[in-house]
């Protein structure tokens, strides 16, 4: 009888029942006789490596880390969620109800809803909790303030409490997929969210896991999650996670390759090939949203060649993005056009459709706009008003991880069509100065759009000046069909406005989408999970959200007996 990582674990006498035993044939191979019946043992905690360290356990406080995201997602539950294929859901929210101008938002939460404590969820914790995101102290980002500060929160009864907008906004129901505190712990506090609260280190909330007291993982570098009785009704074998925080992709490959850990969150396409050596792993890819691409400047200020649109399109057609993602990714993208990942409802391929690697087609349309090759001469040219001007380009890229080299092979591919990319890697201070002030020609740019489809902050006119359209692109119809289509509550009201955006980015062509990235997770083979029947290795679920990978974790185990069949 073989027996690991054996622990005591409440609550399954239930489960265990119902799933029974299992049967799981070895190899077949000459020296080996009968099968064994391998019965999972309740315990023990899956070990999971992250890179970084959480600052703090408080969904208020977690913009800038995406370990403290990551975490916060486990631990805490905002009214609504956003689900796989980026709608909205309910998640303390029962349901709402939204009135006829458009402005009053009425949420009734799920009944019988309490907090790790065991206290009841009510409307005041939602008031509380978004009533600090109004405060002036507030430390987080300026544009959640402000667009906090224009609601008016308006308990009405115990489940439910009603939002008044001062005008219809649909992407505001993204905001409230932000966790909700408990006030009951936090309203007589002077400091609720200071990064050094105790709250923030030891916090209560409603998700699928709850922190075990008694551990500084601040100090241990090990946070140890139970599941919330609640989330998992039917009880779980394992006792729980726990995560362990490391410097680097390095030091985190050694702990697996020791057996330290059983897996491992978030590998990089730098680090993939190394991980994928390591012996038992499984590695599990899901698209992520968020993509990368190479914006271009249209700022008549700069007077850049890439203002003029036969410029963009023969830069497009010419560059071999499957190449970039291959050589420089280890294969880690997928193919994107347009704006929007292929997680988002607004993804549209029938509108965006993929740009042909056509470089004879790039070559002619340079032609025609005048840019040239002379004789015996590597890069292009035109004359203007009697000068002679070079296709010269200035491409910005932030210096960090696989970017630089990025950007030097799309300046080695453009230099095949005669044109002169010049990188630039700049530090994060450079790079968004270099943003602001628009002293570019090309800026490679890694976006990670909100949820909700709304881009005005990136494209509109309004975010040439007040925003984030750091090309910018000037397209007046494009810009009325973002502004329209936020006013609007349904996502069949909505759509035909993204609709009709695209068509003109498709036009434009404003910025070039390289690739979408993917979130890549491993998990060593000696983590099960059984059905009712059978036993496999543990299935992961989708990557979207943090939560995700753990859907059937109920039915995971680590620690087993071996008995011969029968």
């Amino acid at each position: 009888m073989n027996s690991r990582i054996i622990g005591g674990t409440s609550g399954l006498l239930l489960l265990l029942a119902l799933l029974g035993a299992w049967l799981l044939q070895p190899p077949a191979q000459a020296n080996q006789v009968a099968c064994v019946t391998r019965m999972p043992e309740p315990g023990g905690f899956l070990v999971e490596g992250i890179v970084g360290r959480p600052q703090t356990l408080n969904p208020l406080l977690d913009q800038d880390n995406l370990v403290d995201r990551e975490l916060e997602n486990l631990l805490f539950d905002g009214l609504t969620q956003m689900d796989s294929g980026g709608r909205i859901t309910p998640a303390l929210a029962q349901e709402w109800q939204i009135s006829g101008d458009g402005r009053t938002i009425t949420f009734t939460l799920r009944p019988n809803l309490t907090w790790h404590d065991g206290q009841p969820v009510t409307s005041q914790d939602v008031a509380f909790t978004y009533g600090l995101l109004q405060d002036e102290t507030f430390p987080g980002l300026p544009h959640l303030r402000s667009l906090w500060q224009s609601v008016t929160l308006t308990p009405f009864s115990e489940r439910e409490i009603v939002f008044t907008l001062p005008a219809p906004y649909a992407p505001f129901l993204e905001a409230t997929t932000i966790g909700v505190l408990p006030a009951h712990l936090l309203a007589e506090s002077e400091i609720p969210l200071s990064q050094n609260s105790a709250f923030n280190q030891n916090p209560i909330g409603t998700g699928p896991f709850m922190v075990q007291p008694g551990h500084n993982w601040v100090e241990s570098g090990r946070l140890f999650l139970l599941p919330n009785p609640t989330h998992w009704q039917q009880g779980t074998i394992l006792s729980g996670l726990e995560l362990r925080f490391f410097p680097d992709e390095a030091t985190l490959y050694e702990a697996f390759r020791a057996g330290e850990v059983q897996a491992i969150n978030n590998i990089s396409a730098l680090a993939l090939p190394v991980m994928a050596t390591l012996p038992d792993i499984r590695l599990i890819t899901s698209p992520a949203p968020r993509y990368t691409q190479i914006l271009f400047n249209l700022n008549p200020a700069q007077g850049s060649a890439v203002r003029e649109s036969r410029v963009r399109q023969a830069l497009a057609l010419s560059l071999d993005r499957a190449d970039l993602v291959d050589r420089v990714l280890n294969g880690q993208g997928l193919p994107l056009e347009g704006p929007y990942p292929t997680t988002s409802p607004a993804y549209n391929p029938a509108i965006m459709t993929p740009l042909p690697l056509d470089r004879n087609a790039a070559a002619n349309l340079l032609n025609e706009a005048g840019w040239t090759l002379p004789a015996g001469g590597l890069f292009r040219q035109k004359t203007a008003n009697d000068d002679i001007v070079p296709l010269e380009l200035n491409l910005l890229v932030l210096r960090e991880g696989l970017l630089p080299a990025l950007a030097a092979n799309i300046a080695l591919q453009w230099a095949e069509l005669g044109v002169d990319v010049n990188p630039i890697s700049l530090d994060v201070t450079e790079f968004y100065a270099a943003l602001e002030n628009r002293s570019f020609d090309l800026v490679l740019v890694q976006v990670t759009p909100a949820a909700d489809p709304d881009l005005y902050d990136f494209w509109s006119q309004e975010a040439i000046i007040r925003g984030q359209n750091y090309g910018g692109w000037n397209n007046r119809r494009a810009s009325e069909s973002l502004e329209q289509a936020r006013q609007q509550w349904s996502w069949e009201d909505r759509k035909p406005f993204y609709d009709a955006f695209l068509g003109h980015y498709a036009n434009d062509l404003p910025a070039l989408t390289l690739y979408q990235h993917v979130t890549t997770y491993g998990i060593s083979g000696s983590v099960f999970q059984a059905g009712t029947g059978w036993i496999d290795q543990a299935d992961i679920g989708v990557l979207r959200q943090p939560r995700g990978r753990y859907h059937t974790l109920a039915h995971w185990f680590i620690a087993y007996t071996e008995t011969p069949c029968p």
